[in-house]
């Protein structure tokens, strides 16, 4: 096998890059990294740039996942799965989900056996509230009208 310059790749530097390739391989997945657009809602462009074309209007506190960052600009995929690029100050910290079930109900406690506090339909944004001792398959929300509960994780989009 050649290296680069055309060079001969000597046995240690194969064994480095299998090794590499093994840790690479065999390394956890990074979680997403899920955002909102802030009020006031936000243009989605084609390029980062304000000059590019616009996409659409996306409202407040839709769900985003962050794909790449110039500091400046974000490239972002939507809960549409599509991928688009919005000025990094249209963005909140505040995470929110995105009902994506025509009802979705939200629990008092993470067990489908719980009392219903509420049903929100399809495209619906909650805040993603804190998930500590939040069993698998749930995620804690709560509503802007101060609600708290739980949704099955396969309900919305944005964890």
């Amino acid at each position: 096998m050649v290296g680069f310059v055309g060079r001969p790749l000597t046995a240690a530097a194969l064994g480095t890059l299998a090794a590499l390739g093994w840790l690479l391989a065999s390394a956890p997945v990074m979680a997403s990294d899920f955002r909102s657009v802030a009020e006031g809602g936000a243009i989605l462009y084609d390029g980062p740039s304000l000059k590019a074309r616009g996409l659409f209007v996306a409202t407040a506190y839709l769900p985003v996942e962050l794909i790449a960052s110039d500091g400046k600009w974000n490239k972002v995929r939507d809960p549409a799965g599509d991928l688009a690029w919005v000025e990094a100050t249209a963005l909140s910290t505040q995470r929110t989900v995105m009902a994506v079930q025509s009802v979705v109900s939200v629990r008092q406690s993470p067990s489908d056996k719980s009392t219903e506090l509420c049903k929100v339909v399809q495209g619906v944004a909650l805040d993603y509230a804190d998930q500590s001792g939040v069993p698998p398959g749930w995620v804690k929300v709560r509503h802007r009208d101060g609600l708290t509960g739980f949704v099955r994780i396969s309900q919305v989009w944005g964890t």
